[in-house]
């Protein structure tokens, strides 16, 4: 067989190079099971209870693997402490019992036991099981909260297919199973559940739909104004509100969205339209975990119990592990083999950077499990249409951005430099190519920084610039620049794989070793909003001085004291709060970066078809 070699076809408008696509032959393009026809698929007993409270939780909880900690959660969890622990057995089954007809059973109790059946495709932990002296069981589940008075019976539906497939396992394997139980640890009292016809039919139809749902690889949409947001542990991740004002913006009728039976989707009482009603805010505000920066080359890392130990020539600071979101090491500051251990397992990333603040990369622990979304990632990657369409909206956001940060602190700007910058976010909304974004790109970088030393508000040539220069920086507000950007690369990276992206595979910048680009994309917009804006901070209050950088012939490096205070400074800026643009409730910067992160995530799915911008005014 004679292989020709194919020849190469420039790129097409829109298009993105192919020597950094190379598509894998088809029978080496990875196949997602179908789910719905795998008789190995199990569905736990708390993913049906999921599915009769919310199937978009079920969804984003077991199909994608999201999975996030809330009070509620933790409250579950100590209320299960007693039947956490494996102990106990159920009662001999009966065609044991009639080899020796004259035995009589005790009743017995088994705690924390796990049951599963490939026929009825379930799989279910047993918080207790009771077994009675004539054979029977009762599976009991244990809840937190306290007996709700406005249900029939006093057990939810969500809680009731919990149970009856827990019910349903231990018929599979032989026993006798008439009733079960509810435990509600809030009013420590105990409600009987009978194992009916009616139950069992529930129970089956669940399984059926969590099946069905799961091999439609379909993101459920949101509720509507529902009150069952406020309590789930998902809500950050789910942004229900946030997407249903999106979707109506661009046009989706409510009628379309899964309106709950509890919702109120109303008009506004002021007289509002739906998109332009206020959010709630049910995200926290605040994030109490913080990152932990190593600055001094002899510094050491270490863990004692639940807290870390940097140990320095000046002594021993402690941060508690729980506190801490990431560890930031510059230099050559080392991290014992069990700091790092205990950080990974955590999942607690550790960055790396150079002495002058390049960022090298970072130790990453146990990754997202939502594979779902790296696949949509990948195949949207591969899609030049689709990438110039998110570049195109990234690059106009951050050259809007930037103008805005001129018009509010510049002195004297020209006209002309804002009238460009204008110009260049129109030309940017509409380039053809991801080249000619670039070159757009870049002739408005150019004018920004041409104009940025209007806001510096010391003396005149205390802090010479003259324009962007980098690798190596070679005046001080470059150094500025430059770690500021390094920072805000780090911050993005450790976001975009915490929300289960791939920090490496970007849309506008070009895959290359060693560079998160999709972190280098998502930076565009708030480059002029955080980094920037902390550059002239510590420039126009003096946090550093003209004495605090290392001049020489070809460089310009921080002091490490005074790198401190920059750091510092940029944590201020990320912990700072703002009205959300577009959301309208209070939201620090950090947390802004995750929103914007969650946001990608709904487009990449399909949810959203338009990546909403993060615009100052």
């Amino acid at each position: 067989m004679e292989l020709k070699a194919k020849k190469a076809v420039p790129p097409q408008p829109g298009e993105r190079p192919k020597i950094l696509r190379r598509p894998l032959p088809q029978e080496l393009e990875p196949a997602k099971p179908d789910v719905a026809s795998s008789d190995s698929l199990l569905v736990p007993a708390s993913v049906l209870g999921q599915l009769l409270y919310c199937e978009r939780s079920m969804y984003l909880g077991w199909v994608q693997g999201e999975a996030e900690d809330n009070e509620h959660l933790i409250e579950g969890r100590h209320a299960h402490r007693q039947v956490d622990t494996r102990s106990g057995d159920l009662p001999k089954k009966k065609e044991s019992r009639e080899v020796a007809s004259d035995a009589v059973d005790a009743p017995t109790e088994a705690r924390a036991l796990t049951l599963s059946s490939e026929r009825l495709g379930i799989i279910a932990r047993v918080d207790f099981v009771q077994g009675k002296a004539d054979g029977t069981v009762v599976p009991i589940e244990y809840k937190r909260g306290k007996v709700p008075v406005d249900v029939p019976g006093g057990v939810y539906p969500s809680v009731r297919v919990q149970v009856g497939a827990q019910a349903l396992l231990l018929r599979e394997h032989g026993y006798t199973c008439e009733e079960g139980g509810v435990y509600y640890a809030g009013s420590k009292r105990h409600v009987a559940l009978p194992i009916d016809d009616e139950l069992t039919a529930e129970t089956r139809a669940a399984v059926a739909r969590a099946r069905a749902l799961a091999a439609a690889e379909q993101v459920p949409p949101p509720l509507v104004d529902s009150p069952k947001c406020t309590g789930c542990s998902l809500h950050d991740i789910c942004m229900p509100d946030e997407l249903v004002l999106l979707r109506r913006l661009e046009g989706v009728e409510p009628s379309a969205l899964d309106a709950d039976e509890e919702s109120t989707t109303a008009e506004a009482d002021n007289g509002e339209s739906p998109a332009a009603a206020p959010l709630r805010h049910v995200q926290p505000a605040r994030d109490d975990r913080v990152p932990v920066y190593v600055t001094e080359h002899s510094a050491k890392v270490r863990v004692s119990g639940e807290r870390l130990a940097v140990v320095n020539d000046s002594g021993t600071v402690h941060a508690r592990l729980a506190n801490t979101s990431q560890v930031v090491i510059f230099g050559n500051a080392q991290v014992t083999t069990q700091a790092l251990r205990a950080l990974l397992v955590r999942g607690i990333p550790v960055t790396y950077f150079t002495t002058g603040g390049y960022y090298v990369g970072r130790a990453q622990g146990q990754e997202s499990n939502n594979v779902e979304l790296r696949l949509a990632q990948y195949r949207l990657s591969c899609d030049g249409a689709r990438c110039l369409q998110l570049a195109r909206v990234l690059v106009a956001s951050k050259i809007r951005n930037g103008r805005v940060l001129l018009r509010r602190n510049g002195q004297d700007v020209k006209p002309e430099i804002l009238q460009q910058l204008l110009q260049a976010k129109r030309q940017a909304e509409k380039a053809q190519s991801l080249p000619e974004l670039l070159g757009i790109e870049g002739a408005a970088a150019r004018a920004y920084f041409s104009a940025f030393g209007s806001m510096f508000k010391g003396e005149p040539g205390e802090f010479a610039f003259e324009g962007r220069n980098r690798r190596p920086p070679r005046d001080p507000v470059n150094a500025l620049l430059s770690l500021a950007y390094a920072l805000l690369t780090k911050e993005y990276a450790h976001t975009l794989s915490g929300v289960g992206l791939d920090p490496m595979l970007g849309f506008y910048h070009q895959p290359r070793f060693g560079r998160p680009a999709l972190a280098l994309d998502l930076m565009e917009e708030l480059r002029p909003v955080v980094a920037d804006s902390v550059v002239l901070h510590v420039l126009n209050n003096r946090v550093v001085e003209p004495d605090d950088f290392v001049q020489t012939a070809t460089d310009c490096t921080l002091r490490p004291k005074a790198r401190k205070q920059v750091i510092a400074a940029y944590e201020r800026r990320l912990a700072q709060e703002i009205a959300h643009p577009l959301f309208g409730y209070r939201i620090s910067y950090r947390r802004v970066l995750e929103v914007q992160a969650r946001l990608l995530s709904r487009v990449l799915l399909g949810e959203l078809q338009e990546y909403p911008t993060f615009s100052i005014r």
